[in-house]
């Protein structure tokens, strides 16, 4: 493969944008060379713009679950453009998106749709603090919550990536009233109720996408949960990643707990820019107009975007994709764990659904010091060999790989081709 006219655009583009990137992740800071600049997609596959073909496992990171361009999708969302691209007031289409969504969510009675899922997470703590009339929140290393200042701390993904433990531009005053816990220990949570009764809530990603893929052990979702609620606190669960990727619904409800506020974005939008937070009546009363915590969006509720929502999530409900998604990881899950085997190279796999990612270690991952025992320069030449023979990853250790509805059996035979020749690479370091 040549990359001739990404790296002319990568330097072109270091005059006017920062890192030639909007996204630090998108740099390629961890696995070395110059990002790739992308042209077009269509179903499984994305086009960068020296013609190369991949199948792609990062769709957008996450949005893109029906796979890229999806007629359906497509199809509203012109539909819509013909109509305005933004009025600045209600649209029936609000009505119908939240619909849909509090119906996928037990005890979600109502929704506010905003524009991120930065823009949700932040809007959902400060409801918790407007609920419970207390300040402080406990979240979780690891575990990324955009980059708002007040949870940028201990974050996974793109801070883990560059190797900052936090960032700069954060006053120390902005993390004040922030708890750091340890994921999947329940007792770490514990020790600051125990020492603190100014705690709101408790914010978690239910399965960890921004450490790699970590998931829940031992009942931890359950138990935090009522430890939360005994200490007068809420649970939020950030589902901006997970929220109709296990099932139809959040991964909250497979794992067999309710959280009381419930963060989302990416699937919901359809590759279109949305997210929102919803609760059940007592706790969204609380919310502008009805209630005194203000939050408002100029674009919030955007009729393009909630089309490419209503489209994807009645399509998604059609194609009920879920046990489609199961299958397909696990042989994934199969390839990369044999042909490591077969390689001799040390690794793990992380899955939930149709999210996964491989560890470079031979640890079990339950956390992210778990998560950092892996061999980033092995995940490095790793990366480099599937993007060469046509597989597109995330370019980081520690981001999720997604799966969508238009994989087929090809795309998985060169996807097992790029893993064999990815873990020989990995086993002559």
């Amino acid at each position: 493969m040549k990359f001739k006219k990404s790296e002319k655009l990568y330097k072109k583009g270091l005059k006017n944008l920062v890192g030639a990137v909007n996204s630090p992740v998108r740099a390629f800071s961890s696995v070395g060379g110059n990002p790739l600049f992308i042209k077009k997609a269509k179903g499984s596959k994305i086009y960068d713009v020296d013609g190369n073909e991949y199948v792609d496992l990062v769709v957008s990171y996450g949005p893109m679950i029906l796979g890229h361009r999806h007629k359906k999708v497509e199809k509203a969302a012109k539909k819509a453009l013909k109509n305005g691209y933004s009025f600045g007031a209600s649209t029936e289409a609000e009505i119908k998106l939240a619909k849909i969504v509090c119906d996928a969510f037990p005890e979600m009675d109502k929704v506010r749709f905003v524009n991120s899922g930065t823009e949700a997470v932040l809007s959902g703590i400060r409801l918790a603090r407007a609920f419970t009339g207390k300040d402080k929140i406990i979240k979780f290393s690891g575990c990324y919550h955009g980059h708002q200042d007040a949870l940028l701390v201990a974050a996974g993904s793109g801070l883990a990536t560059l190797s900052l433990p936090g960032s700069k531009g954060v006053p120390e005053g902005a993390v004040k009233n922030t708890l750091i816990a340890e994921y999947n220990n329940l007792e770490s949570v514990e020790k600051h109720f125990e020492n603190d009764d100014n705690i709101a809530g408790v914010i978690i990603e239910p399965i960890g996408g921004n450490m790699g893929v970590v998931i829940p052990q031992n009942n931890f979702l359950k138990d935090l949960k009522e430890l939360a609620n005994k200490n007068g606190a809420v649970l939020i669960a950030d589902e901006v990643m997970t929220g109709f990727r296990s099932t139809f619904g959040g991964a909250q409800e497979k794992l067999g707990v309710i959280a009381d506020i419930t963060c989302l974005g990416k699937v919901i939008g359809g590759g279109f820019p949305v997210g929102a937070y919803g609760a059940r009546n007592e706790i969204m009363e609380n919310v502008a107009p009805i209630g005194g915590m203000y939050q408002a969006g100029t674009l919030s509720g955007n009729p393009i975007a909630m089309a490419g929502g209503i489209s994807t999530l009645t399509e998604l409900k059609k194609q009920n994709p879920y046990d489609k998604f199961e299958e397909i990881g696990n042989i994934i899950e199969i390839i990369l764990l044999e042909t490591a085997k077969k390689y001799n190279v040390d690794l793990v796999v992380n899955r939930f659904g149709s999210m996964m990612n491989p560890f470079f270690t031979e640890s079990k991952v339950t956390n992210f010091e778990e998560a950092q025992t892996s061999d980033t320069e092995k995940f490095g030449v790793f990366f480099w060999e599937m993007i060469k023979n046509g597989v597109f990853l995330p370019p980081s250790q520690f981001e999720a790989w997604f799966l969508n509805s238009a994989i087929c059996d090809k795309d998985i035979k060169v996807i097992a081709n790029a893993v064999d020749k990815a873990m020989l690479a990995v086993s002559k370091i």
